[in-house]
């Protein structure tokens, strides 16, 4: 009997072992939901893709696999959250990484939830599955480059449209009156005329007679005013305006390299545009969790990265030129129009991939803006904050919701 209960306890007891590791196992199973995918996606390329590649090694190791890799997945959400403290637990991977990478540390994601991760992990774990995709060539054009933004203006073309139109008048009328002058001298010709009105009639026109005229004086004086306005609102409309601006930067930074062949996503260096006003310049810091590792021409003391490498060994902050510069009157915050609008970098920089030296691509002035907030659709998807505004707006117009629909073009907003 008590051999009996002893067997049946160790059964039941194996059981209950098998089902708690079962569980523990799918606790841990990695997602295969597009959702979970999705979202992965947009984690890894904001955080991870400047140092790491799925199927390619960069300044990290490639992450395809590394499900199976790492001792397991718990461990792989310690050594996100803080890699230097698994490393300093004296774990034998975790220092086999750091010893193979030249010590360099990984940043600490101490604010990832473990959802996050796996949800990285959904998304590496996806990529992994796929054939790896050839890497871009260096000093390749990529397919597609815009071309250099001209510097026309919109009040130019109009006045340039205008002044054309008027020359093409006078003209015109040149010609008309020219055919009523003949016509009438035919007409008169006919007539009985007295000897003064006939030399009148036959008196032969001359270049002086023309340009003695006031007809001829009027034209050239209309014509010298014409130029001199257009002239006058072109310097005024084009004060403030630097399209294409693009001084020359202490280090020659390439984003055509950095945000192009290796698409390191814009945030992951300018990490105030997704929370504040500025976008913010990125810190020596954030150039050398890369660079800390790549530094070609750094040992020889030649070349930019050693100027990156210098400025951060003397813990002096690079002196950048600010390019993209709008008067202290505006208020513009990037916040609100990248994280809430969904609006791209591209919007308002231009194709800063394939810039090697950027340039101001936009006009930045004050009409731009405004017709954007009339042509732009506001990205109400997903954000109950404006479920109210456009169940209103859908009651009295059949087109979809504008900013200057829910107050994008009141001055307030701009100007305070």
């Amino acid at each position: 009997m008590i051999k009996k209960f002893t067997a049946s306890a160790c059964k039941f007891t194996l059981v209950v072992v098998f089902a708690l590791l079962t569980f523990s196992t799918n606790a841990q199973s990695i997602s295969t939901e597009p959702a979970a995918i999705s979202a992965g996606e947009s984690l890894f390329n904001a955080n991870c893709k400047a140092c790491h590649r799925v199927h390619q090694k960069l300044v990290g190791p490639a992450l395809a696999g590394v499900h199976d890799r790492a001792p397991s997945i718990d461990w792989i959400k310690a050594f996100v959250k803080n890699s230097s403290k698994v490393i300093a637990s004296g774990d034998e991977y975790a220092n086999k990484l750091y010893n193979e990478y030249n010590k360099t540390q990984m940043t600490a994601f101490s604010s990832f939830k473990d959802e996050d991760i796996m949800n990285i992990l959904a998304y590496v774990k996806a990529e992994t599955d796929k054939p790896a995709t050839p890497t871009p060539t260096p000093g390749v054009e990529p397919a597609g480059g815009a071309t250099a933004a001209t510097g026309a203006s919109l009040p130019s073309e109009y006045l340039n449209v205008i002044l054309i139109g008027m020359i093409v008048i006078l003209i015109l009328l040149l010609v008309v009156l020219g055919f009523l002058v003949s016509a009438l001298k035919r007409f008169l010709d006919d007539k009985q005329l007295s000897e003064e009105d006939k030399e009148v009639v036959s008196s032969t026109i001359t270049v002086g007679s023309i340009t003695r005229s006031s007809g001829f004086i009027f034209v050239v004086v209309f014509l010298v005013a014409g130029l001199g306005f257009k002239a006058v609102i072109n310097n005024l409309f084009s004060i403030g305006v630097q399209i294409g601006y693009a001084p020359k930067q202490p280090i020659a930074f390439s984003h055509k390299i950095h945000a192009g062949q290796l698409e390191i996503d814009c945030k992951y260096c300018h990490v105030g545009v997704t929370k504040g006003k500025s976008a913010t310049i990125p810190t020596v810091n954030i150039c050398m969790n890369c660079h800390n590792q790549v530094k070609s021409g750094a040992t020889t003391g030649e070349g930019e990265i050693a100027k990156i490498v210098k400025a951060w060994e003397t813990k002096k902050p690079i002196e950048w030129i600010r390019i993209h510069n709008l008067p202290d009157l505006a208020y513009f915050n990037h916040s609100q129009h990248v994280s809430v609008g969904g609006v791209e970098c591209q919007t308002c920089h231009g194709p800063i991939e394939t810039m090697d030296v950027v340039r101001q691509h936009s006009l930045l002035t004050m009409g731009w803006c405004i017709d954007c907030h009339r042509k732009t659709d506001v990205n109400s998807k997903g954000n109950a904050y404006y479920d109210n505004l456009v169940e209103l707006h859908s009651q009295s117009k059949k087109t979809p919701m504008k900013v200057e629909d829910i107050g994008g073009l009141e001055c307030s907003k701009c100007h305070y």
